[in-house]
């Protein structure tokens, strides 16, 4: 297999700090690699030296003869005056590049809302966002670099470009995420960068969990806490839901092995009990309500009941107004019509994707203890703010540091540390992983895992969705909010058949369409009650995991048992998605 990128004991400095230290590696012909590392490593770096956009300072960087590489960055660069039509077909008419089938699904999937004659320069940051993507992916070039492709865009595009770039195996790709579920959809090598060098790993994300865990494992003792976060996400991935469980390409047994005593992320009755101690049995109560937000109407006279506990992600395509609904709730919008109580021992944390109320001129430190020194989780356990300073990536210079001068990725982070120390009983998270690094993103699930309290999350973010919310609603775009008993999956498909005409939605023959609608409600109300049953099985099979704890042949057990649950309840959702499909 040729090589097309040779990087020869490469040095970058930024700074005081040294981001790449006597780095060589080198890319072949079909290689898909995800890099992955934490906000400030040299991720964006690595990108720029392997592009040749950015000399190093030392060492050396080589391209194949003709070498065609194309760049997305994370900031856009279009020349003034520039159309949409000149910047990704080279200015041609529609009944010309729409006759090529790659061109025409790339720009019906990214651009189907925007005007091909628009000036770029007019178009928001999501729709150039979108502009620069197409750009790239329509130029055919030999190697793909792309820096964090999934900004700006939803989780049906995000599956799309998945399947577009793993279909596309004739060209290299190197990709930085911190999308986990798309690198694993679309990479078959890893790159970790960490302290100025650079870990090479087979196979996509999952497979780089387990090598990483298992690293960690044969180092006894080092880095005790990041170990048990890697435990955790593997024990996610190898339990977790379908797209978890069909797609890790590493050796099923030593995954096994590792997490045999490894119990599930939450106990979700321990956490409901000291949900409903700190909430009572009422959080948000909707009844035929109306939320307008200028000439659209978000909600349309919704019944809508949230107790303690819940833990629910929320999910629709841009513009259907996930936004809108977190400010309802957090009281920052009124209905139209219709009304909205709320529990009497409400303490709404809302992390907006705004970051204007942190003050440029606090320093970190000061901006968390003047806050709160010690925060509780469930269990009574304390945890200070030195602690979760640490947990975050404040250490060192980090905790002097003027809020201005941080990136955005670290005020991101300081503006959630914040509202876990305000101890609120209900979190409403708007797009929270946005500018976060995977790491980063493990230590808030495993805050998250231990947080007692009411949970609604609006993510693009799939993988981050399903590992700590419990169930998802589907905002329809016509007022409707759909509960989603088979997930992301669900969504997903409910919104290729929305747009595919199918004839199985023709009677059987014999059968009018009442009696069919008839049948297929029958049988959907007896999935849904076997499911409900099930539900209590596994609820109750935590309880007793939580209380063998210590007895780790019976948490073996238990957990066999488990997966035979969990294994059940996954042919049920399917068997159920196949009724409604019918």
């Amino acid at each position: 297999m040729a090589n097309l990128i040779n990087v020869e004991r490469v040095t970058v400095g930024y700074g005081t700090r040294t981001l790449l230290d006597g780095v060589s590696l080198g890319m072949d012909e079909g290689d898909a690699i995800g890099v992955v590392g934490r906000n400030g490593d040299g991720k964006s770096t690595l990108l720029q030296v392997l592009t040749r956009t950015r000399e190093p300072d030392s060492g050396r960087v080589t391209h194949t003869s003709g070498l065609s590489v194309g760049y997305l960055r994370q900031s856009d660069d279009f020349a003034a005056g520039s159309t949409v039509r000149q910047v990704i077909v080279g200015g041609r008419p529609d009944h010309i590049w729409a006759a090529e089938p790659d061109t025409r699904t790339v720009v019906e999937h990214l651009l189907s809302e925007v005007d091909l004659d628009t000036d770029v320069a007019d178009l928001s940051g999501g729709e150039r966002r979108r502009v620069a993507l197409a750009a790239v992916l329509l130029a055919k070039h030999d190697v793909l670099v792309l820096d964090e492709p999934t900004n700006h865009l939803d989780v049906e595009v995000i599956g799309w470009l998945a399947r577009h770039l793993a279909g596309r195996r004739s060209q290299a790709l190197v990709v930085v995420s911190h999308d986990r579920w798309f690198l694993d959809a679309v990479t078959t090598r890893t790159w970790e960068v960490h302290d100025g060098t650079i870990d090479a790993y087979d196979g996509g994300y999952a497979a780089y969990v387990l090598a990483r865990a298992e690293r960690m494992r044969l180092a006894a003792g080092a880095e005790a806490r990041r170990q048990n976060l890697m435990r955790k996400e593997l024990a996610w991935l190898r339990r977790g839901p379908p797209a978890r469980t069909s797609k890790p390409k590493f050796r099923i047994q030593a995954a096994n092995e590792l997490i045999a005593n490894e119990p599930p992320p939450r106990d979700s009755l321990v956490l409901q009990r000291f949900a409903t101690t700190r909430l009572g049995k009422d959080v948000f109560d909707l009844h035929r309500l109306r939320l307008e937000v200028g000439d659209r109407t978000i909600l349309d006279k919704i019944d809508w009941s949230i107790g303690p506990g819940a833990r629910i992600g929320l999910v629709g395509v841009n513009g259907t107004g996930k936004t809108s609904v977190l400010r309802l709730l957090a009281g920052e919008l009124p209905p139209a019509a219709g009304t909205i109580k709320r529990g009497a021992t409400l303490k709404i944390g809302y992390l907006s994707q705004a970051l204007g109320e942190l003050s440029g001129g606090d320093r970190v430190i000061d901006a968390v203890e003047n806050r709160r020194r010690v925060s509780h989780l469930a269990g009574g356990r304390e945890i200070s703010a030195d602690t979760l300073l640490k947990d975050f990536g404040f250490t060192g210079d980090k905790l002097t540091a003027r809020i201005a001068d941080l990136s955005g990725g670290e005020r991101r982070r300081l503006q959630f540390l914040r509202i876990l120390l305000d101890e609120p009983n209900v979190l409403l998270l708007d797009e929270p992983t946005n500018d976060l690094d995977i790491d980063t993103l493990t230590v808030i699930e495993d805050y998250l895992d231990d947080w007692p309290g009411t949970l609604i999350v609006v993510t693009h973010d799939r993988y981050f969705l399903e590992r700590v919310t419990d169930v998802t609603y589907a905002l329809t775009g016509s007022g409707r909010c759909d509960l989603l008993p088979g997930g992301i999956e669900q969504y997903l498909a409910e919104r290729v058949a929305a747009e595919t005409p199918s004839s199985t939605t023709q009677p059987q023959r014999g059968e009018s369409a009442s009696a069919r609608e008839r049948r297929t409600s029958k049988e959907l109300a007896r999935i849904e009650n076997q499911l409900a049953k099930l539900e209590d099985r596994i609820a109750a099979l935590h309880q007793k995991m939580a209380e063998a704890a210590a007895d780790h042949v019976r948490l073996g057990e238990l957990n066999t048992e488990l997966n035979e649950l969990l294994a059940r309840k996954e042919s049920l959702e399917e068997a159920w998605l196949a009724a409604a499909d019918d």
